[in-house]
């Protein structure tokens, strides 16, 4: 079980976002390549999960010059869980047994359902405030 760069790399780039409400313009609005920057992620990927993120509701991106992304809810209120769930899929997707020849006498399928119920659980209960903190 694995969880993708992608998921790492959206939960820095949100972390970065909860880190820093005010941008030093003093809005809470940062770019995609102040963000690379300040979490030395390539742009092109954060393009890609961004547009995951403001699919999600997680973010809202703001066109324009000054333009960029800002959380939609408090840190408070979005969770590592959230934030994994968008970027590489629901539960039943972490540990995938649909192209498993042995699925129909798996022997350790409670093994990795238990497994991965304790991860989601785990994700939900960290908020993004409290990686800040």
């Amino acid at each position: 079980m694995k969880i993708s760069k992608k998921a790492e790399y959206g939960l820095m780039a949100m972390i970065f976002l909860a880190k820093n409400p005010v941008h030093k313009s003093g809005k809470g609005i940062f770019s995609l390549r102040e963000i690379s920057a300040e979490t030395k992620t390539s742009f092109v990927f954060l393009e890609k999960i961004f547009s995951k993120l403001e699919k999600s509701g997680l973010v809202k991106g703001i066109k324009g010059v000054r333009g960029g992304y800002v959380l939609t809810r408090s840190p408070k209120k979005i969770t590592a869980n959230d934030i994994v769930s968008v970027l590489d899929g629901s539960p039943e997707e972490i540990v995938d047994c649909a192209y498993c020849s042995k699925k129909a006498n798996c022997t350790t399928k409670m093994v990795w359902a238990k497994v991965e119920l304790a991860l989601r659980k785990t994700l939900s209960s960290i908020t993004l405030a409290n990686l800040i903190n």
